[in-house]
């Protein structure tokens, strides 16, 4: 029963002799406060650091999938070649 007493005491009431609610609510609000404005501040610093644009995902995709489809078209669009005028008759 020593525990149960200790912890049904009220040490958080209104009593004049150790009451404690008014500066444990102010601390918890202050490190709230303060824990708050770091979270924005390091958030603000990780969005200034993004990039403007992200590549379109769905472009890359379909590049890989042509050069998959097609090997020869991938390497002479990689080489700046036209490929209507490719030589197709010899293995690459």
């Amino acid at each position: 029963m020593g525990v149960l007493d200790v912890l049904a005491e009220n040490n958080f009431g209104d009593t004049r002799s150790g009451g404690l609610a008014g500066p444990m609510g102010l601390l918890i609000i202050v490190l709230l406060g303060i824990v708050t404005v770091l979270l924005i501040r390091n958030m603000t610093a990780r969005i200034r650091r993004l990039p403007a644009e992200f590549p379109d995902p769905d472009a890359q995709r379909r590049d890989r999938d042509a050069q998959h489809r097609d090997p020869e078209a991938g390497s002479a669009a990689d080489s700046g070649a036209n490929p209507d005028q490719l030589d197709k008759s010899t293995p690459a």
